[in-house]
């Protein structure tokens, strides 16, 4: 064995066999997959005919992972949480910006969204949040074409080394057990 076939961080580029340093470690997770080969397809890039906020009302709450549903807006989870229960608050309507919603919408996002925080620090025993609205591509939006707020609890120990040394986040629980347990728990007027 040679002393490069010795070295830990250095694996082997399968199409030129050169040796191409990696820091990564990594987490296998196929189920993934679905997610990747949809945004192959062009799901969610700010179309309303592919967009994903616009297909969840369309499904059931169980299959859309949507914890409430108001006149206006919905509240669902997110399929790529930073942590466990960060949810979504989108409008029906299929608009990119905060400054072209409409009043009535605007009134029940800020409604779903104090629900939804009450909600999560009863279900969830959370010790803040994160709230906020990533507006256009270039901002991070990843869904730029529909409006969407993020709810993202947090908790004192969630800092934990895995995400910083590891970078992986760990979720200990299944979005649609998640769900589950926030529709239960939502009140029937908000």
């Amino acid at each position: 064995m040679s002393a490069e076939q010795d070295e830990p961080l250095v694996i082997r580029d399968a199409a030129t066999q050169a040796a191409v340093p990696d820091a990564f470690q990594r987490l296998w997770n196929p189920h993934r997959m679905a997610y990747i080969d949809a945004g192959r397809e062009g799901e969610g890039r700010g179309h309303k005919d592919d967009c994903p906020f616009c297909e969840a009302p369309r499904k059931s709450d169980e299959d859309a992972l949507i914890v409430a549903r108001g006149e206006h807006a919905y509240v669902l989870l997110n399929l790529y949480p930073y942590n466990n229960g960060h949810l979504l608050v989108c409008p029906y309507r299929h608009t990119p910006l905060y400054d072209e919603a409409t009043p009535e919408e605007l009134r029940e996002i800020g409604e779903l969204t104090q629900t939804a925080m009450r909600v999560l620090r009863q279900v969830s025993h959370c010790d803040g949040f994160n709230i906020g609205m990533n507006q256009g591509e270039v901002a991070g939006a990843g869904v730029a074409g529909h409006l969407h707020q993020h709810i993202v609890p947090r908790w004192e120990s969630d800092s934990n080394f895995f995400p910083i040394i590891a970078r992986t986040k760990s979720m200990s629980q299944m979005l649609g057990d998640t769900r589950r347990l926030v529709a239960e728990a939502w009140p029937a007027q908000h």
